[in-house]
């Protein structure tokens, strides 16, 4: 489309939807589809014929989304559904998750790298179980921007008392996870108020439509902000007659800058050298920064291999074996005390064991269950880990990229859990428990 042409250089935002079942999350993001005119017209033809195929008079603009065909018998958003629009002011990936809670594993998929959530609240029920859940995943992932959407206002007469107290409630919990600001909207989604255009209805709100803050929401976008960090991908040595010692490092950049002339550490070894070059779609440039994929050269010969981390030697991340961190459990396996896994980190892959699991976040009052002594799917809880080599980690407030981490069954694959590196809640006095079994002993 012509938006999308034109403005290949406009700013991304990449943002989630959350909330309870048949809140309107699916609505809301066909809505702004179809109002952005970012709707083909075969797709809009399709919403339509599936529509009157199920009886119903105008376009459920929900299936724009609801690719699945589980989904569209049941009315419901089972997986992730990532959308792709622009307008003429920003371009925009959206992500539209489940909100049943057996898929709250789901939403931690679509908010791990948001700019922005979207949280939707049905303005007849108020603040529920499923919203504070949501509040707090976004918390925990670092979401910077949250937005509360209290909608179908048009079923409770558009009343501003009953948006007002949905706001003043959703926003001292939120203060209460460390979320900064809250960004409330009173919104139709089926009706379409205050989504795209806004409403006639609530002349009694000023604020912008869920669009225009969208498009005009700062977003970080300096990539000198951060800490250069980038991990090796694979190791290029081409042997060729022109270039007989050529050794180069291939990856892309997960956060700040690098520079010709830059002294990096090599982690998790130490060793340092010296930037000599950097190789991008086959030319030669100065500087480069995330998330472009280049090729990096050294002045030294030094052992490097896949999953090694190059930065900068002045602000270099603390070396590890014993990481401590809030994890989200994505498996229909538990997760145990004393469990083997394997912990990815970047595109490193090393051994480790869950020493122990010192507590489950209960969501409805942000209480502490300690020592659960297993996480359940989507449970929410702290963990200790120790690892089999060491580990170069971030503190994930300060990178979600180097701070984030996935365990994974070594028998079969399996994502477990995902996993967020530093102190995110109050953390108790760590103990150290033995591993036993032979190859695992560390």
């Amino acid at each position: 489309m012509s938006t999308v042409v034109e403005n290949e250089t406009a700013s991304l935002l990449r943002f989630a939807t959350a909330g309870s079942v048949d809140d309107g999350k699916s609505t809301l993001v066909g809505r702004l589809l179809h109002d952005s005119k970012s709707v083909l017209a075969d797709q809009l033809e399709a919403v339509e014929r599936a529509s009157l195929g199920r009886g119903q008079d105008a376009p459920d603009l929900a299936l724009l989304t609801d690719g699945l065909r589980a989904e569209r018998e049941q009315g419901i958003t089972i997986d992730v559904a990532y959308r792709y629009f622009a307008t003429p002011r920003r371009r925009f990936i959206l992500a539209d998750t489940p909100g049943h809670v057996q898929y709250t594993r789901n939403m931690v998929t679509g908010a791990s790298t948001a700019e922005l959530a979207v949280v939707l609240v049905d303005a007849r029920n108020g603040v529920v179980e499923q919203t504070r859940r949501h509040a707090a995943v976004a918390a925990l992932l670092r979401v910077p921007h949250v937005v509360l959407a209290v909608n179908k206002m048009d079923l409770v007469d558009y009343a501003e008392p009953v948006f007002a107290a949905i706001a003043e409630e959703f926003t001292a919990y939120a203060a209460s996870l460390g979320v900064p600001e809250v960004t409330a909207i009173p919104i139709s989604a089926l009706a379409g108020d205050n989504v795209v255009s806004p409403s006639a209805h609530m002349d009694w709100y000023g604020g912008p439509t869920v669009l225009e803050h969208l498009e005009t929401v700062p977003v970080d976008t300096d990539p000198t902000d951060d800490p250069a960090r980038f991990p090796v991908q694979y190791v290029i040595r081409p042997q060729t007659a022109e270039h007989p010692d050529y050794r180069g490092y291939a990856g892309q950049i997960a956060s700040g800058v690098l520079r010709v002339g830059d002294e990096v550490s090599v982690l998790p070894s130490g060793r340092t050298s010296t930037v000599t070059g950097l190789d991008m779609l086959g030319r030669a440039v100065d500087t480069a920064w995330a998330p472009q994929s280049v090729t990096v050269t050294l002045a030294d010969d030094l052992d490097i291999s896949r999953g090694d981390l190059l930065a900068p030697a002045a602000s270099a991340p603390a070396v590890t074996q014993d990481v401590e961190a809030t994890v989200c459990h994505v498996a229909d396996r538990p997760l145990t005390a004393g469990q083997r896994v394997l912990l990815k980190h970047t595109t490193r892959t090393v051994k480790a064991i869950v020493k122990e699991i010192p507590s489950r976040l209960t969501l409805d009052d942000l209480s502490q269950h300690p020592a659960p002594g297993e996480l359940a799917a989507n449970d929410i809880g702290r963990v200790r880990i120790r690892t089999a080599e060491p580990l170069a980690l971030d503190a994930y407030a300060d990178s979600r990229r180097t701070g984030s981490f996935l365990l994974i069954d070594p028998s079969d694959g399996t994502t477990l859990t995902a996993g967020m590196a530093g102190t995110a809640f109050a953390a108790q006095a760590a103990k150290d428990t033995a591993a036993d079994d032979e190859g695992w002993d560390f």
